[in-house]
């Protein structure tokens, strides 16, 4: 499958038109060796907005060498011949391209239903690699009558009928030119497909495949998942663990930091909200030994903090109770607003005065107003 530098970019560059003249497309170049030293990035420039690059193999230019010098060589494609000029220096190299389409490949593509082709379209259509062998066989497997846009993106993803009987084969028959393509993207395999029957996800839908392959749910990371004792993930569940990140490294760091009996909801939730070995370190430090899992995702998503819980301590409130410190963030009774309080003569302020003040949106101006000047709650009239 070849390899792009950027999708992107290259789709763009296809589906808007090409600087040409009559009969020819013409643009820079460069290009750089890869580190196999089998196949170069070429990437190519049509004005100030149109790029695109790939990786083609060595073996399809004529002509070619890397060796420091002038380079002049040509990349033949069906759909017509890219003819380079330039110089390489160190792997790299740079120059003009001009692009001259093939008459026999249009006489061909007309006769397979796309007449007129245009100098764009050959354009498109060399770039990509797409050969009239290829829409042939493609139609002979049921994929007829394939758009532009399409056969662009059967050469970009290389989307062949081998590739549609190979799916076929793994329970996947009668796959539409989209499906297919979202299987080349996510390199959706048989030999994923089957390595995921063997780990018992048999009869799998579409969906669910390209999801699993997606998120990179590998045979491999099912068994090692499956080692640390969770035996009874679904497909969801092993999709939900990768995108959020819970490897088995992280599993065994949470159940050193004392969470042996957490279970997949839990782990995932961790994840979600950043509870790591080091926060729960850091608060049982501060006093909070009894915490359980959901208590610890609790302080997070209300961000109770170790230094939240150190400045209300600053402020007098040593033994708050965990809910205490949640309700405190859920609403809004901060460190300021506790010294505002005391500033307006509310000196004995409880906890639980100090959330029922921010319930009712109670300020210092009111408490001013209100103050007996007992330093305690507000004097009753009488």
């Amino acid at each position: 499958m070849r390899r792009l530098s950027s999708l992107l970019p290259l789709m763009a560059v296809l589906l808007t038109a090409a600087t040409a003249t009559a009969a020819e497309v013409r643009g820079t170049w460069t290009a750089s060796s890869r580190k196999t030293g089998n196949e170069i990035q070429l990437n190519f420039r049509q004005g100030e907005r149109n790029n695109m690059g790939f990786s083609e193999p060595l073996s399809a230019f004529q002509g070619l060498s890397t060796s420091d010098g002038p380079a002049s060589f040509t990349l033949p494609r069906e759909a017509g011949t890219f003819h380079f000029e330039g110089n390489f220096k160190g792997g790299e190299g740079a120059g003009h391209y001009r692009f001259a389409p093939s008459d026999a490949y249009a006489k061909t593509m007309a006769g397979l239903g796309y007449p007129n082709l245009s100098t764009e379209d050959h354009f498109k259509l060399a770039a990509t690699d797409v050969t009239t062998a290829r829409i042939k066989d493609l139609a002979a497997a049921g994929y007829k009558n394939l758009t532009m846009d399409e056969l662009v993106q059967v050469g970009i993803f290389d989307v062949t009928p081998a590739y549609a009987n190979e799916l076929a084969k793994a329970g996947y028959p009668g796959l539409t030119l989209k499906q297919l393509v979202e299987g080349r993207i996510h390199n959706v395999s048989l030999s994923l497909v089957q390595g995921l029957a063997s780990a018992g996800f048999t009869k799998l839908a579409w969906d669910d495949v390209t999801a699993m392959a997606i998120h990179g749910v590998t045979p491999e990371y099912i068994r090692e998942v499956r080692a640390l004792g969770f035996k009874d993930l679904d497909g969801e569940d092993f999709v939900a663990f990768r995108i959020h990140g819970v490897t088995p490294a992280v599993v065994k760091e949470l159940r050193d930091a004392g969470f042996q009996n957490a279970d997949a909801e839990q782990f995932v939730a961790f994840r979600i909200h950043g509870v790591t070995p080091a926060v729960v370190k850091e608060l049982r430090e501060l006093g909070f030994k009894d915490l359980d899992a959901d208590d610890f995702v609790a302080f997070r998503i209300h961000d109770v903090t170790p230094a939240f819980v150190r400045e209300m301590r600053e402020q007098g409130f040593k033994d708050l109770e965990p809910d205490d410190l949640v309700a405190f963030r859920i609403h809004g009774v901060t460190p300021d607003f506790v010294k505002r309080m005391r500033a307006a003569g509310y000196t004995r302020i409880t906890p639980d005065e100090l959330v029922s003040l921010r319930i009712h949106g109670v300020d210092e101006d009111f408490m001013r107003a209100m103050s007996g000047g007992d330093g305690g709650a507000p004097a009753k009239k009488k």
